[in-house]
């Protein structure tokens, strides 16, 4: 039974990342390469000096995943909170100024990878006030804020299961 339950889930997250645009899913795998330190990002990524430049500028705002990792709030006393929603807006408007998360959906995606399950009900708060910020375009910011339904913005809780697909580069070649 876990073994169906785990495959199911695998091919839900796969389905889920297949409906993403493909500028967010090729940012996902790209910010998975730098923020889980999986590949050589520029190798892999940069085909001009503006995306060398973009992903000079990720590694440098990912140097925060490893104290967020470390700083995810369990008992939410507000010194906790503080000091970690602060760093993970910070990210967060990083990865949303770049323009190729278009929607909660993709955002929290990529960060539940990023940071693990525990920071799941930390997400849709750091999404909205990372999209709320003005250093987003004031159209992108609607598109951004309307993607975050009802529900997740009022889930009375949340899985606490690592998540199990982590998509990756693949060669054309390989592919076919």
């Amino acid at each position: 039974m876990a073994i169906a339950g785990t495959a199911s889930m695998t091919i839900n997250e796969m389905r889920e990342f297949a409906s993403f645009s493909a500028a967010e899913q090729r940012y996902i795998k790209r910010s998975l390469d730098i923020g889980l330190g999986r590949q050589d990002a520029f190798k892999l990524w940069a085909r001009s000096e503006g995306e060398n430049a973009a992903i000079r500028s990720q590694y440098v705002a990912y140097q925060e995943l490893k104290a967020l990792r470390a700083t995810i709030p369990h008992d939410a006393t507000i010194a906790q909170v503080e000091g970690f929603i602060g760093k993970l807006v910070r990210v967060a408007a990083f990865d949303l100024s770049q323009e190729r998360i278009s929607s909660f959906s993709a955002f929290r995606f990529l960060y539940e990878r990023l940071l693990g399950a525990d920071v799941r009900p930390w997400l849709p708060s750091g999404f909205c006030a990372a999209a709320a910020l003005p250093q987003i375009r004031p159209e992108q910011r609607k598109v951004l804020l309307q993607s975050l339904s009802e529900a997740a913005a009022t889930a009375p809780g949340w899985s606490d299961r690592e998540p199990s697909f982590y998509p990756e580069y693949i060669e054309a070649a390989e592919a076919a």
